[in-house]
């Protein structure tokens, strides 16, 4: 696998194709963090609006990435990918030209769309590579696209510099916001012209039925009810901060309002939910062995993500404004101090994925990394104004060393559950990523940075211990006949490539 990564052909063009995709829709997904000082003093927001326009940018991205996974699933990652790096200059254009804060709001939220791109890749990358190779493939594909948030911590604030020549010596964020999002419409078109969903021979296997994802047994279908709950929770904490009398945005009743349509939105997504599956759960239908999966297994995937996903987001959100704050560096020169924990992504995240398939199990790959992820960030929360400035960014660069490993670990376990719905549980798994960083980032606007750490320390603590006792190891996950199929924890693995 690794002797080819320096190769253009074949499932590695494929590879370097779609990582790179990943990574202009993270490079658009967080170019807000970099200016949002420069931003906030421009447009007179105060911090709690900053830190509330960090959770909107995360917020849209929840049921976005149930949204695209199922589509995805139904018609390819090729079209899907292709028209989400179009669609990203229409958020790009809105932040650029705002001029408020609930223009700013509707922008981010929009934002949100664009940071579902995740998922698509992992469906594609999954069609190209072997099983035994997944972790790293897998690994390697989300490393270096979220990379992108390092491209847009540390290269943003340098084009916005250096065009500040265009916006009469002031920092040239618009510019460099619409930028990216032109980049990003280009490659839209090039991708599209440029890949196939699957090799050459081998058929795009869809699910038989669309609208919400197919279980296996009645228990799992109760499950998925309380894990969508979950997501629809989120969006309501929004709705909630949104609705805090200082940032002048929702009035109480308009918050009860949305929170109303999101009752809504759960009764359908239950109803859609029953109608895929209500044979299943009357007892009309029973899945051969080889063709069931364990939802409980995608419920402590989802939860790992929120340890390790969800903080990496939350950090790289959050970071630029801490450094800012604590340390009292020039905006810019934060932005590039906090670009050290995204950039770690280059090779931290393929690790995970590697790890996990060298080290011949995934269960305990992710314990391990888990229990790591918790004690450093229970270091971090120690970080104060007295610590010298390089040992405080070694002591995040840690935290993001085993974050952004859990994230690869994760992902060399999700697409080796049922390969039909690999985009749905991929959209589920990402969108409770999501899901830890809203939280986890409306932690941090009620409190501060150091009850932020200690929270996702014990958080991934925690998960450490229920991957420990609950997690199962994907049976034959380490390359198998292709006429198996795929299951976790109860069938067969099938050749994925």
């Amino acid at each position: 696998m690794l002797s080819g990564l320096l190769s253009f052909k074949n499932q590695y063009r494929t590879l370097h194709l779609t990582w790179f995709a990943f990574f202009l829709t993270f490079v658009c997904w967080f170019n807000f963090t970099p200016f949002a000082t420069v931003i906030g003093k421009e447009l007179n927001f105060d911090e709690s609006q900053i830190k509330t326009l960090l959770i909107c940018n995360l917020a849209i991205t929840i049921p976005a990435r149930i949204v695209i996974g199922a589509l995805l699933d139904k018609y390819g990652p090729r079209i899907t990918y292709s028209i989400l790096l179009i669609f990203a200059i229409v958020p790009c254009i809105a932040t650029a030209l705002a001029q408020d804060f609930t223009q700013m709001v509707i922008a981010r939220l929009l934002m949100g769309i664009v940071g579902s791109g995740f998922v698509l890749g992992i469906r594609m990358v999954s069609e190209w590579f072997p099983a035994k190779d997944i972790g790293i493939a897998q690994g390697i594909y989300g490393g270096w696209g979220n990379f992108g948030a390092f491209g847009a911590e540390f290269a943003l604030p340098l084009i916005a510099g250096g065009t500040a020549f265009l916006a009469g010596g002031s920092t040239n964020w618009r510019l460099t916001i619409v930028l990216t999002g032109v980049i990003a419409a280009i490659y839209g078109v090039i991708y599209f012209n440029s890949v196939t969903d699957t090799p050459p021979g081998k058929e795009y296997k869809r699910p038989k039925k669309y609208g919400a994802m197919e279980v296996t047994s009645a228990r799992d279908f109760y499950g998925l009810l309380i894990m969508n709950f979950g997501l629809i929770f989120a969006l309501g904490l929004l709705a909630w901060r949104l609705a805090q009398k200082k940032l002048h945005f929702l009035n109480p009743g308009q918050m009860y309002f949305i929170w109303l349509l999101l009752a809504g939105l759960y009764a359908y997504q239950s109803y859609q939910a029953w109608l895929v599956n209500r044979d299943v759960v009357l007892g009309r239908k029973q899945f051969a062995p080889a063709e069931r999966y364990e939802f409980s297994q995608v419920a402590l995937l989802q939860f790992t993500y929120i340890t390790n996903f969800g903080s990496e987001l939350a950090a790289v959100s959050m970071l630029p404004v801490f450094f800012e704050k604590t340390f009292g560096l020039e905006h810019a020169a934060a932005a590039m101090v906090a670009a050290t924990y995204p950039f770690l992504n280059l090779f931290s995240r393929p690790s995970g994925g590697f790890i996990s398939d060298k080290f011949g199990s995934r269960k305990w790959t992710m314990t391990v990394v888990s229990g790591l992820i918790g004690v450093a960030y229970l270091v971090a929360h120690q970080i104060d104004k007295t610590w010298a400035l390089p040992i405080a960014v070694a002591v995040t660069m840690f935290s993001a060393l085993f974050a952004q490993a859990g994230c690869g670990g994760t992902f060399a376990i999700v697409p080796l559950i049922k390969k039909e719905i690999t985009g749905q549980v991929a959209g589920n798994v990402g969108a409770y990523g999501n899901f830890g960083g809203v939280v986890y980032l409306t932690i941090f606007s009620l409190t501060d940075a150091p009850t932020l750490f200690a929270a996702m320390g014990m958080g991934a603590l925690l998960c450490a211990f229920l991957c420990a006792f609950f997690l199962k190891e994907p049976q034959n996950s380490f390359g198998l006949d292709k006429s198996q199929t795929i299951g976790i924890g109860t069938s067969p693995t099938e050749e994925l490539g």
